[in-house]
Formats: structure tokens, sequence, C-alpha cells
């Protein structure tokens, strides 16, 4: 049996589709078809449903999935530990973090670690959503909110503070009374201060909405409404006012998790050095 086969089969049985397996491991769906099929051959075993337009795991199918799966978490764990063992500072490193965050707070800190350490890899992931480390879908994750689950050392680096801004143009346009708004949408919109900007709004629009915080910031900038935006994006542009006085309108802790298998790992030790001690200025 080869393994990799099954970790093909582990994929699709999570993924559910060919192309999402494919996409997950960046090789053709037909590729994972055929990994499939090879697995099928070895174990001399119906593993898919292939009848109709949806592939469906079989009873054995599912079996063999579920203890895929248990493997490839013992294998990781595997990795995972070993990783952390290692002295040497070199290696790659995957910190994932939110992507506007991660453009103007964490490149010069971690570009700099690596001037000292040239033998280090960075791979700096922006991502909304919040990676696996269990999975070792990276390294060191910044988060906006503390995990309540899993095998992880937290640790509080700062708080993100954010302020209502506006075009001066748009104040000089629009009455307070008939303001719109710039919010996320999808998932997004659940987000903490994503709610506040509703009670900010209390009942007028969200009438523009976009799914980063870089093209809120270009549309506030562009007169479509009033946003909530982090002071670190915001704050010196000529092209916004600041519309809050006093105490920012909402604040969010900025956690850094890292699996505790890792935390030892010298490459993992000295990039959260080099990330505590830029984000706690």
């Amino acid at each position: 049996m080869d393994w990799e086969s099954l970790r093909h089969f582990s994929l699709f049985a999570t993924h559910g589709s060919l192309s999402g397996t494919a996409r997950s491991l960046g090789v053709e769906h037909a590729t994972v078809a055929r990994r499939i099929a090879a697995l099928e051959a070895d174990l001399q075993v119906k593993l898919i449903d292939r009848r109709g337009r949806r592939l469906v795991l079989t009873p054995d199918g599912e079996r063999i999935a579920a203890m895929a799966r248990a493997m490839e978490a013992e294998a990781t764990a595997i990795e995972r530990v070993a990783a952390g063992a290692r002295e040497a500072l070199s290696g790659e490193v995957t910190i994932s973090a939110p992507p506007a965050f991660a453009a103007a707070r964490l490149v010069a800190p971690l570009a700099a670690l690596r001037e000292r350490h040239p033998d280090l890899a960075i791979r700096l992931i922006g991502e909304s959503r919040s990676a696996v480390l269990e999975r070792r879908e990276a390294d060191i994750a910044i988060r906006l909110s503390r995990p309540e689950e899993g095998d992880l050392t937290i640790m509080k680096l700062g708080v993100m503070s954010f302020r209502l801004y506006a075009s001066p143009g748009y104040l000089e346009n629009v009455p307070e009374s008939e303001w719109t708004f710039i919010g996320y949408d999808g998932p997004m919109t659940l987000a903490p201060h994503q709610v506040k900007l509703r009670d900010v709004a209390a009942g007028r629009r969200v009438a523009f909405t976009a799914s980063t915080a870089e093209i809120q910031l270009s549309a506030t900038k562009a007169g479509a409404g009033v946003a909530i935006l982090p002071e670190f994006m915001a704050e010196g542009d000529d092209g916004l006012v600041r519309l809050s006085v006093g105490q920012p309108v909402f604040r969010r802790d900025i956690w850094l998790v890292v699996h505790s298998d890792m935390k030892a790992a010298a490459s993992i030790r000295a990039t959260i050095e080099a990330l505590k001690s830029e984000l706690g200025k």
C-alpha cells in the first residue's frame, strides 16, 4: 500500500470532491483520481461509489478514511515533535495572520529577523480564516480571538484599536443622519468590530461591503461612506478624517498562538521574540 495514495484518499474524504482535494494538494484532479484507484487496487476494496454524478464513500471507504485520518494526525504529530526538538536556527517558519495586519506590522520585523539569520526562511500567509496548527497549516498564528481548544501556547501581543473614518468630501456633503456605512461581506459580518459598526449605524444602511480591510480603506477615501478601520491602517492618511474623539470605538486583543509541541524549536522561539519585540512597542 502506497502511503501517498492513502493520503490522497484521506483528503478526498475530508474535502468531498476531487477538485477540492486537488486544490489542497496543488495537483490535478486526475492525479487524485488515479491515486484513489491505485489504493483500491492495492487493497482490493471499493472505496468510492462512482455510480452517480457525486462521488461518495462506500461503507468500507468510510472506515478506512477514519483510520487514515488518525494515521495522518499521528504522522503530523511526529513532524511537530521533531521540528520542536531542532536547535538549528534554520528551515522554514510559516506565520498565518490577518492580511492587512500582516502587511502593516509583521513584514518589517520578519525581514529584520531574516537579515540576522539568513538560513531561516519565512512564509507569511495573509488570511482571515484560522489556520489549523495541529495540521501544521502554520507554525505560528496571529489571531484576534483567543482560541479555546487545542494543545496550544497562547500569548497576548497587544491591542488593535478601531475608529470611525470618512473622507473630508463625504463629511462635507452628507449630513450625519444620512450617513451610510462600509463593512465586510460574508462570514466577516459576524466579526466583533462589524457588530459594533452596526450598533454605531443605528439603523442607517451598510451600503458598501467588501471582503478585505484594504478595499474598505480605499472605498472610504473614495467617499463611499463611513467605515470602522484599524488605527494602524488609517492614521496619518490625509484622505481620511477620524470621527471618533477620545477613546477608540472598539478594541480587539491580538494573540500569538503556537502549538505546544513547536514552541521549543529555535526558529520558532526566535520568530516569536521578533514579533513580541515589535508588537509590544
